[in-house]
């Protein structure tokens, strides 16, 4: 590889042009802020449904401090997305910039995703410092993540559950409702396999997860609504492929789980034991490519390689893991896969999921 340094001639307007984009990148990164913001204070909401109003009249319906919403709401404007009359008083929030933003918005709304940006910017003096020393960041020191992760995962996932994901199985409802045995690997929360055992009171559901956090939110959860046919394990999954219980699963789950891991493929193994011979394994992963030039027109692209450096790469080598990261890609997971003993994998997009792949995987 050439060392000489770079003796093409400067091209004034691609830096000019270049300059403007990062300047972009400096706006929008500080949208992303205050939109973190908006989502959680229920200030979209409130705007959504208000005629155009003051920032008085805003701060009171949304039981807020008028100064700090008069502020935030300069940042809205500015950025184009909240709308000022002549004035400079009034306020609105467009009908079509509400379509996503706001909690009605269901599964478009992307101001939910937006709190990833401030999450993850809380710990960069940690992953500076690891790009320096190398080693990782524990899941403990993500305190908000699995909250997020959650609301992420109930828009995405949960909302779509009995409508697109689980008829992408044809007859997997049946069985549901007869009653199966399920694990969900790298639970989280458990907040889908909380609403599978509501769902299906005839078949027994288990989770597991590193995270006590998350246990003790999916086991509140469940005693909540009084259900009697879910149990969820803190667990340590390194050495799952050597401790999982043999071929006792009909249907094994993960989501978005696999490239976090320590030890992925020892996982996948694990995986493979505890599933029945005719048993389903359902993944869901990030939809990328192994190859860095086939994702430059992903859609979030530069959104899911932050993430990845910023949380799954970094909990992975706070393990002594592979650190594969979020965007390990089609490809790469074809090849664990096949590596841990499975021999059919069919892939499953969904037209409402940008961010997914939706893995049917049999032995």
């Amino acid at each position: 590889m050439s060392t000489e340094p770079d003796k093409s001639a400067f091209d004034t307007a691609r830096a000019e042009a270049f300059a403007g984009r990062m300047l972009a990148a400096l706006n929008d990164g500080s949208l992303c802020l205050m939109t973190s913001i908006g989502h959680r204070t229920g200030l979209f909401d409130t705007l959504q449904a208000l005629p155009p109003a003051t920032s008085a009249e805003i701060a009171a319906a949304a039981g807020l401090h008028e100064r700090y919403v008069r502020e935030w709401l300069g940042a809205m404007v500015t950025g184009g997305v909240v709308e000022v009359d002549e004035s400079g008083t009034r306020y609105r929030l467009p009908r079509e910039h509400a379509a996503c933003l706001t909690h009605a918005a269901g599964a478009d709304n992307l101001g939910a995703f937006t709190q990833y940006i401030a999450v993850l910017g809380g710990v960069e003096d940690r992953i500076v410092d690891c790009f320096r020393n190398g080693g990782g960041v524990p899941y403990a020191e993500f305190p908000r993540f699995h909250a997020v992760m959650a609301e992420d995962s109930g828009q995405s996932v949960l909302a779509a559950l009995k409508s697109h994901i689980l008829p992408l199985v044809p007859g997997l409802v049946e069985q549901l409702a007869r009653g199966i045995r399920v694990l969900d690997v790298g639970c989280g929360s458990g907040r889908i396999m909380n609403r599978l055992a509501e769902l299906f009171p005839l078949s027994r559901f288990a989770g597991m997860d590193l995270s006590p956090e998350g246990i003790a939110a999916a086991r509140a959860e469940a005693a909540r609504r009084g259900l009697r046919n879910i149990e969820f394990l803190v667990r340590d999954l390194s050495d799952f492929h050597e401790t999982a219980e043999p071929e006792a699963f009909d249907l094994i789950t993960t989501f978005d789980a696999i490239h976090d891991q320590g030890q992925p493929l020892r996982v996948l193994q694990g995986i493979c034991r505890a599933l029945k011979p005719d048993g389903l394994y359902l993944m869901q992963d990030i939809r990328a490519s192994s190859n860095v030039r086939r994702n430059l027109d992903h859609p979030i692209g530069t959104f899911l390689y932050t993430v990845s450096t910023m949380h799954c790469m970094i909990v992975s080598l706070a393990q002594d893991g592979e650190g594969l990261g979020a965007m390990w890609g089609e490809e790469k997971t074809r090849e664990y896969l096949a590596r841990a003993g499975f021999r059919s994998v069919a892939t499953h997009r969904l037209a409402h999921d940008i961010q997914n792949n939706w893995y049917v995987v049999r032995k």
